[in-house]
C-alpha cells in the first residue's frame, strides 16, 4: 500500500499516522504545498492524507497553490482513494464536495470532548471509542455546511460539526488524534498568536500538560487506521 501526504506547514506533519503507517509497511511519500512541492499521479498513491495548517481554505489569492492542492483532492475523491483531511485538510475536502468552510461562532483550541453520533458508535471504524473522548482541537473555521451525501459523524459544545464521512472512504475530522507533544510544542511556537483567551481556548501551559490524552488520542487514532485498512483491503469500503 502507498500513502501520500499533503502538508501545509513544516511544523504541522502527519505524527502518529506515520508511525503506523511505517509499522504497516506503507510506501509513504508526501508534497510540502507551502513550497509548490511537486503533486504525484493519482495513479502513485493509495491513500492521501491532507495535514492541518494556519491558512484558511477561502484564502487562494494569499495561497495560490490552494487552487491546484483542491483541483488534486477532487481528484483523488473520484478516483476512488482512501481519503483522510485533517483540520485545514478536512475543510479542503468539504470545501471541494460542494460545502461550505466558515468561521466557527467561538475557536477551539485546547483538550475538549466531542460526541459521536448513533451512526458512528454503530460503525467498526468509531465503536471502540468512548462516547465522548477529548480529543485535541486547534481551529478557527469549520465545515459548517455538508452536501446531503455527507454524514455528519460528531459534534462538540463549540462546534456543531467534528467529522464526517463522504462515499464510504473519506473522512473529515475538524480535530487532531495525531498530534504528537512536539507537534503540539510546534503548534504553540508558530500560532501561539491565536490564543487569544476565550471560552474554549486553553492556555499554552494546558496544551502540553496532558501527555495521556496525546497518548489515548494516538492510540484510537492507530485504532481507527487499522481497522479502515481491514475493511480497505476487503473491500468493504
Amino acid at each position: 500500500m502507498r500513502l501520500h501526504y499533503l502538508q501545509h506547514a513544516p511544523f504541522e506533519n502527519p505524527g502518529s499516522i506515520l508511525g503506523w503507517a511505517k509499522e504497516k509497511g506503507f510506501r509513504i511519500t508526501n508534497t510540502q504545498v507551502y513550497e509548490n512541492g511537486l503533486l504525484p499521479d493519482q495513479q502513485d498513491f493509495d491513500w492521501l492524507v491532507v495535514m492541518g495548517g494556519p491558512m484558511n481554505v477561502y484564502e487562494e489569492e494569499t495561497y495560490p497553490w490552494l487552487i491546484k492542492e483542491k483541483a488534486f483532492i477532487r481528484a483523488a475523491i473520484d478516483s476512488g482513494k482512501v481519503i483522510i483531511g485533517l483540520c485545514l485538510g478536512g475543510q479542503l475536502i468539504a470545501d471541494v464536495i460542494g460545502g461550505k468552510v466558515t468561521k466557527n461562532p467561538h475557536p477551539e483550541i485546547g483538550w475538549f470532548p466531542i460526541r459521536w453520533s448513533e451512526e458512528a458508535r454503530s460503525s467498526p471504524l468509531f465503536s471502540f471509542f468512548p462516547h465522548q473522548p477529548i480529543v485535541f482541537q486547534w481551529h478557527g473555521d469549520t465545515f459548517s455546511v455538508l452536501p446531503e451525501d455527507t454524514n455528519c459523524l460528531a459534534e462538540s459544545d463549540a462546534c456543531k460539526q467534528q467529522a464526517f464521512i463522504y462515499r464510504k472512504r473519506v473522512f473529515g475530522f475538524q480535530f487532531h488524534m495525531e498530534n504528537t507533544s512536539s507537534i503540539i510544542k510546534g503548534l504553540v511556537e508558530n500560532c501561539g498568536g491565536e490564543m487569544v483567551p476565550g471560552i474554549y481556548v486553553q492556555t499554552p501551559e494546558e496544551l502540553l500538560a496532558h501527555p495521556e490524552y496525546i497518548e489515548l488520542n494516538n492510540q484510537w487514532m492507530t485504532m481507527f487506521l487499522t481497522q479502515l485498512e481491514k475493511m480497505a483491503r476487503k473491500g468493504d469500503l
